[in-house]
């Protein structure tokens, strides 16, 4: 490979996990709320726990946002003509961002929305296929998490059914097991009986 493609590479690699770094959960529920989010729910910045504490606006624009830090860096591979592996890198590095951020000290999110922004960026199909399986396993179980694994192991499946390119069925397999690893404790939750459900709502003024 040229000198270019590997400048071009490694500074859409830096600029994909700037990107994912950023915290926008935390951001803006301090922003509208006037609270460290990290202190309620499950303390963790992402979605689900931002509808619980902030409502679902504040919510929806958390989950455009984690998408967002995703899809851009795949975008902007592909514009580069950096090719399809650099394309994926860029997916990934924005996931490692979102959950080791350096804003957050090496801590971070679970990586679900970026993971579907990446994914939306490589193939809407494989993303779509998965927010359904998410919806329909919260919508039986009322855990958002359970329907976050739920959707990140049904990828590859999607992936292979499709035939899709090598390099992303490996970006398939890869997020699969960062977000499960990244659930390690909403798996402990769930098997004591003890997980937060999605309808689960929190004042943070009344605490």
């Amino acid at each position: 490979m040229p000198l270019n493609w590997w400048l071009g590479t490694a500074g859409t690699l830096l600029l994909a996990y700037l990107l994912g770094s950023l915290p926008f959960g935390l951001w803006l529920v301090k922003a509208t709320r006037g609270v460290d989010i990290r202190r309620y729910g499950s303390g963790n910045i992402g979605t689900t726990n931002v509808l619980r504490v902030a409502g679902p606006r504040v919510a929806a624009l958390v989950l455009l946002a984690d998408a967002a830090k995703g899809w851009l860096p795949v975008v902007l591979a592909r514009v580069a003509a950096l090719g399809e592996p650099a394309a994926v890198l860029a997916g990934v590095a924005a996931m490692a961002g979102h959950s080791w951020s350096v804003w957050l000290g090496g801590k971070g999110g679970k990586g679900v929305a970026t993971g579907l922004g990446v994914l939306l960026g490589l193939d809407y199909r494989a993303a779509l296929a998965a927010f359904v399986v998410w919806i329909v396993v919260v919508a039986a179980s009322r855990y958002s998490s359970l329907g976050s694994m739920a959707a990140a192991v049904s990828v590859p499946l999607w992936m292979a059914l499709w035939q899709a390119p090598a390099a992303h069925l490996a970006f398939a397999v890869a997020a699969a097991v960062v977000v499960v690893v990244r659930h390690r404790a909403n798996i402990g939750r769930l098997l004591r009986g003890e997980e937060l459900p999605i309808t689960l709502r929190i004042d943070p003024r009344g605490q």
